[in-house]
């Protein structure tokens, strides 16, 4: 795990720089001609968004490793991911609340993603705390794990849910021209792909982070467990 202190840096001083970008860009881009300056919000809903889909992508695949090959560093990565990806579904749903009441005149709707992407938090939320009731770690993570697999589930609803169903939610911000429905582009597009990158390093650097942090963490419960039972 020592070379995550070089990829966090690097991360750290890259998702710096995308964000400075982006956010020039965003300062500079001009107001949507129907939604007018609410269109800001979009620029940290559809990243939030997409790293969080990434987040439960990146956990599904950690917890299949895990219990393949129970690799530690795997269910490290797992419960990196699950906090991660718990603080940016937050995000994507706060966004996406204060977006939608000028655009709906409301805070909230039952909305086919809208409660698709709660389901993904509870889904986050459930894991830790599925983790932090085992007393044994070893079947906390193997719990954890499958549970996250099956979750996935949610991922492609998700995504196609403004697809399958009638829905307020407008069609994905960033689709192929040829797909029905407003996108944004021209001038709107630049600090949105931009910002996009900038919270998938962001992201990334936040799971090295807390990867780190947990290693230390179980290092010391193990400090701690042999000093307490010096004799097993």
């Amino acid at each position: 795990m020592k070379i995550l202190k070089k990829i966090q840096t690097l991360l750290g001083v890259a998702t710096l720089v995308l964000l400075a970008v982006g956010l020039w860009f965003v300062y500079n881009a001009p107001e949507d001609f129907q939604q007018g300056g609410a269109v800001r919000i979009l620029y940290i809903h559809v990243p939030s968004a997409k790293m969080a889909l990434l987040s439960y992508l990146f956990l599904t695949v950690a917890s299949a490793l895990y219990l393949w090959k129970r690799s530690e560093t795997a269910d490290i990565l797992a419960e990196a991911a699950t906090s991660v990806g718990a603080a940016f579904t937050a995000i994507t749903l706060a966004s996406g609340s204060i977006w939608g009441k000028p655009m709906w005149g409301t805070w909230w709707a039952w909305d086919a993603r809208l409660t698709s992407m709660l389901v993904l938090l509870i889904l986050f939320k459930g894991l830790m705390v599925l983790r932090n009731s085992m007393d044994d770690p070893v079947k906390g993570a193997r719990a954890t794990a499958i549970l996250a697999i099956i979750g996935a589930v949610d991922l492609p609803i998700i995504h196609y849910s403004v697809v399958w169903w009638r829905t307020l939610h407008q069609p994905p911000s960033m689709a192929a021209s040829g797909n029905a429905g407003v996108h944004i582009s021209g001038p709107l597009l630049p600090p949105l792909l931009i910002l996009s990158g900038a919270f998938m390093l962001m992201g990334l650097y936040m799971v090295t982070v807390k990867a780190r942090q947990i290693e230390a963490r179980r290092r010391l419960d193990a400090l701690e467990s042999a000093r307490m039972h010096p004799d097993e």
